[in-house]
C-alpha cells in the first residue's frame, strides 16, 4: 500500500516546489517574497541580478520615470541590497518633491497592517500609501537632459550656471 502512496506525494511535491519557486524568477516575485509591493519597480525590466547576501540590479531600456503621489525617476540601473521588508544602500532611483530631485537612498515598508511604506531620501523619510506600489506601472522614457535629475546634479548645474555668471560678467 505504501508504494502506491508515494507517487502521487512525490508528484505533489515537486508540484508544489515548484509553484513556490516561480514567483523567485522575476524580480517582482523576489521583491514580493521579501515582504515588499511589486510596485516598486516599473514594468519593463530586461534583466535582474539578485545574490544570496540580497544584494539586487536591474536594468532597464532606458531611464524613465511614473508618478505616484509624486514623480520617480528610475535609472537604466537601480541596485540595492533586499532584507525582509526594505531596501538598503538603494541606487537609481529619484523622487521628485516641489521642483527638486532627491534620491532615494532606502525603503522600508512599515508594519503591513499600518498601509504605510517610508522612502529615504537623506533628509526625511517620505511616506506613502503601500496601495499605490501594490503592481509595477508603466514607465515612461525621459529626454538625456531629464534623466539623472538628482540632487547632486542640480547642484553642479548651479555651481557650473554660477561659475559660467562670474566668467561672463567679468
Amino acid at each position: 500500500m505504501l508504494p502506491l502512496l508515494f507517487p502521487p506525494m512525490f508528484l505533489h511535491f515537486i508540484l508544489f516546489f515548484t509553484l513556490a519557486n516561480a514567483d523567485q524568477d522575476s524580480i517582482y516575485g523576489i521583491l514580493k517574497a521579501h515582504g515588499l509591493p511589486t510596485g516598486l519597480l516599473p514594468k519593463g525590466i530586461t534583466r535582474f541580478d539578485f545574490d544570496a547576501t540580497g544584494r539586487f540590479q536591474v536594468h532597464l531600456d532606458q531611464p524613465c520615470k511614473t508618478k505616484f503621489e509624486s514623480q520617480m525617476h528610475y535609472d537604466r540601473n537601480v541596485s540595492g541590497t533586499l532584507s525582509y521588508g526594505q531596501i538598503g544602500a538603494l541606487s537609481g532611483i529619484s523622487a521628485q518633491e516641489l521642483f527638486l530631485w532627491f534620491p532615494v537612498k532606502g525603503i522600508r515598508v512599515d508594519v503591513p497592517t499600518s498601509g504605510l511604506i517610508y522612502f529615504d531620501v537623506g533628509v526625511v523619510f517620505k511616506q506613502f500609501p503601500l496601495s499605490l506600489f501594490e503592481s509595477p506601472r508603466d514607465c515612461l522614457a525621459v529626454q538625456d537632459s531629464e534623466s539623472g535629475d538628482s540632487i547632486r546634479d542640480s547642484k553642479n548645474r548651479y555651481e557650473d550656471d554660477e561659475q559660467s555668471f562670474g566668467r561672463n560678467g567679468m
